[in-house]
C-alpha cells in the first residue's frame, strides 16, 4: 500500500479534497495544496469550457509562485475531475485541455471511459476513480485506473451505502496499489482512523464548503454549520442516483423530505412543483460528517486545524499502545 513519491513528497496530510459541483473553486484547490494537501475541481464547474484551461493556467501560476517563496513546505499536488459518461458533451474537449497542462491526477466519476488512462498515462499522470463496491473496483481497475476512491455510507453527494470498514477491507483483499477512502471524514482523528482501516489517503469534501473560497450561498455554508447528522437524508429523487443532501435545503425548494418520489426511474418532475429548483445549486448536496464543522472560515485555517487534530491523534493511540 504505498503511493507515488510525486503525490506524498509535499504531503503535510494524508488527504484528498473532494471535487465538489459548483462548490469547488481555483482559489479553494490554490489553498489546499498550500497547505499541504491534494486539491481538486470537477472540470465542469469551468463555464464555459474556456474558462477550464485558465482556471488550470491559473492554479498551476499560483502555485508556482508559491514554492518559489516556500521552498521548505512547496506545495501537494491538484487533481481534476472528469465526469465520464455519455450525457457530458465536454469529455473530449476537457481532455484535451487536461492533456496539454498534463494535470497530474484526473478522479474519473461514474464509470471509466478508456480514453482517459490512455490519454492521462501518455504523460505520466494517474487516473482515480471513485467507486461504491468491491465490483465497481475490480471492473475501474480492470479497465486501467491507477488508483481507487471508495466512497463509503454517509459521503456528501453521490454516495455509497456501504461501512468503510467492510468496503476497504474487501478491496485490499485484492488491490494493493493507491486507495482513498471517503465517508464522514470531518477531523483529523476521522483521516487517522481512514488509514487505520487499509487506505491512503482520506478524501474530504462537505467540510470545505464552508470556507471562504467555496462557491457556495452564505445560507448554505450556515446550514452546513449548524447541521448533525440528522440534517442529512439519502435519495435518488432528484438526480437518480442515490445522494446525501441537506433536508433544509429541501424544505427551502417548497418539497416535503418525507415524501420524495420518483416516476419511471426519473427524478422529480419540477414542472408539477409550486417553485422550480436545480439539483446542487438549490437542494445541497452535504455528508454525514457536518457535526464536526463548528464555522466558516478560510480552507487554509480548516487544514492547518485538520493537520493539528491528526498529529495530536497519531500521538494519542501510540500513548494509549505503549
Amino acid at each position: 500500500m504505498s503511493l507515488p513519491e510525486f503525490m506524498t513528497k509535499n504531503l503535510r496530510l494524508p488527504a484528498m479534497a473532494a471535487p465538489m459541483f459548483i462548490a469547488s473553486t481555483p482559489e479553494m484547490v490554490v489553498e489546499q495544496c498550500k497547505a499541504g494537501m491534494i486539491g481538486s475541481i470537477p472540470a465542469l464547474n469551468a463555464r464555459p469550457q474556456s474558462q477550464l484551461d485558465e482556471w488550470i493556467t491559473y492554479i498551476k501560476s499560483e502555485l508556482a509562485k508559491y514554492d518559489a517563496e516556500h521552498p521548505d513546505k512547496p506545495s501537494a499536488p491538484f487533481a481534476i475531475n472528469q465526469i465520464s459518461h455519455p450525457s457530458n458533451d465536454r469529455l473530449m474537449g476537457d481532455l484535451e485541455i487536461i492533456a496539454k497542462h498534463q494535470v497530474p491526477i484526473v478522479i474519473v466519476s461514474l464509470y471509466v471511459a478508456p480514453q482517459i488512462c490512455e490519454v492521462v498515462h501518455s504523460y505520466g499522470g494517474l487516473v482515480f476513480n471513485d467507486i461504491i463496491s468491491n465490483r465497481q473496483a475490480k471492473k475501474s481497475v480492470e479497465c486501467g485506473v491507477d488508483g481507487l476512491i471508495a466512497v463509503a455510507a454517509g459521503a456528501g453527494g453521490h454516495t455509497g451505502n456501504i461501512s468503510p470498514f467492510a468496503l476497504v477491507a474487501e478491496i485490499r483483499e485484492w488491490w494493493d496499489g493507491p486507495l482513498a477512502l471517503s465517508g464522514c471524514i470531518a477531523t483529523g482523528q476521522n483521516i487517522l482512523a481512514a488509514l487505520a482501516t487499509g487506505a491512503d489517503l482520506a478524501y474530504i469534501g462537505s467540510p470545505f464548503i464552508a470556507t471562504t473560497e467555496a462557491n457556495a450561498l452564505p445560507e448554505y455554508k450556515e446550514m452546513i454549520v449548524q447541521g448533525e447528522a440528522k440534517d442529512i437524508i439519502t435519495s435518488d429523487a432528484f438526480s437518480g442516483v442515490p445522494a446525501n443532501f441537506l433536508v433544509g435545503s429541501i424544505e427551502r425548494a417548497g418539497l416535503d423530505p418525507k415524501n420524495l418520489k420518483r416516476d419511471d426511474n426519473k427524478p422529480i418532475d419540477v414542472s408539477e412543483k409550486s417553485q422550480s429548483f436545480n439539483t446542487w445549486k438549490d437542494i445541497w448536496g452535504c455528508g454525514q460528517g457536518i457535526g464536526a464543522v463548528k464555522k466558516i472560515r478560510p480552507t487554509g485555517e480548516l487544514i492547518a486545524e485538520l493537520i493539528a487534530q491528526y498529529e495530536t491523534a497519531k500521538k494519542e493511540l501510540l500513548t494509549r499502545l505503549s
